[in-house]
C-alpha cells in the first residue's frame, strides 16, 4: 500500500475539487470539457432552495462548508466554489477563508476568479451580461466596482423568481447568451463579462470574441483557468477565449484581493 500512497490513474497531475448550487447542471460538465489530460474534476453539491433571495444564498453557504468537508476527503488539490452571485451576495473573503480552513488547500470562489481573470486580460471597463434578479445585478455591479473595474452596462434576464426559473438558467440557449453579449456590449467597454456559472458560455466564447475584438470572461471559463494557473499549470486551452489560450502564468491567492484603496475604506 505504501508503495502507490501517490499514485492516481486519473487525476495524476491535479484533482479539482468543486462544490455547486444543487440547481446547477452546467458548471460540472464545461469543467470536465475545458480539463486537459491528467486533471480531473470532484464535485460536491450545496442545496439551493427557493426564490432568488439574500437569506438562500446564505442558507446556502452553510451548505458549502458541508461540501467542502466532503471534499477534503478525496483529496483535492484545489477547491472552488461554483456559484458568482453567491460568492458576491455572501463575503467572498469569508467563503475562502471557510474553504481553505476545511480542505488545506488552495480555494477560489468563482467572483474571486474574474476578478482574477480580468486582471490577468489588462481590463479596466466591463459589460456584464447575467441571468440575475435585479438585487443580485446591483450587487454585482457595486462588487465589480469595489474591486476596481468600471461597469459600461448590465443586462440581467431576471430569471430567480421561482426555484424553476433559478433551474431555468440552465436552459438558456448559447445562442442567447451570444446574443445577450452583443446586447450589452459597449465602445467603452474593453472587455464582455458573462456572468453565472449555470449559463452554458464555453462554446460561444470564441465567437463573442472574434466578433466584437474584446476579450470575453464567463463564470466557469474564469473558475477553471484560475484552478489551473493557482496549481502551476500552464496549459493553453484554445477555443474558448483569450483568457485560456493566452494567460499562462501562475497566480497566487494576491490575485483575488481587494485593491489596497478599497481595503483602506
Amino acid at each position: 500500500m505504501k508503495a502507490v500512497a501517490d499514485y492516481r490513474p486519473y487525476g495524476w497531475r491535479a484533482k479539482i475539487g468543486l462544490i455547486v448550487p444543487s440547481t446547477n447542471t452546467i458548471n460540472e460538465p464545461e469543467f470536465w470539457r475545458l480539463a486537459p489530460k491528467g486533471v480531473t474534476i470532484h464535485t460536491g453539491r450545496a442545496t439551493l432552495l427557493g426564490k432568488a433571495t439574500e437569506e438562500s444564498y446564505f442558507r446556502m453557504a452553510e451548505a458549502v462548508k458541508v461540501a467542502a468537508d466532503d471534499l477534503a476527503t478525496a483529496e483535492v488539490d484545489v477547491v472552488a466554489y461554483g456559484c458568482t452571485s453567491g460568492s458576491i451576495v455572501c463575503s467572498l473573503q469569508d467563503i475562502v477563508a471557510d474553504l481553505q480552513q476545511r480542505t488545506k488547500v488552495p480555494a477560489v470562489a468563482t467572483a474571486g476568479a474574474v476578478v482574477a481573470a480580468l486582471r490577468a486580460l489588462g481590463s479596466k471597463c466591463v459589460a456584464v451580461a447575467t441571468p440575475y434578479v435585479d438585487f443580485v445585478n446591483e450587487s454585482e455591479r457595486r462588487f465589480l466596482q469595489e474591486y476596481g473595474f468600471e461597469v459600461a452596462s448590465l443586462h440581467g434576464l431576471r430569471l430567480g423568481e421561482t426555484q424553476e426559473e433559478r433551474r431555468g438558467i440552465g436552459r438558456v440557449p448559447p445562442e442567447h447568451i451570444y446574443r445577450m453579449a452583443m446586447a450589452c456590449n459597449r465602445p467603452e467597454a474593453d472587455t464582455i463579462f458573462v456572468s453565472c456559472t449555470n449559463l452554458a458560455t464555453i462554446d460561444v466564447i470564441a465567437q463573442i470574441e472574434a466578433d466584437t475584438g474584446k476579450p470575453v470572461v464567463t463564470s466557469n471559463q474564469a473558475c477553471f483557468w484560475a484552478c489551473l494557473r493557482l496549481l502551476g499549470l500552464p496549459d493553453r486551452i484554445e477555443g474558448h477565449g483569450r483568457l485560456l489560450g493566452d494567460c499562462t502564468a501562475p497566480i497566487t491567492m494576491d490575485s483575488f484581493a481587494l485593491p489596497r484603496q478599497a481595503k483602506a475604506a
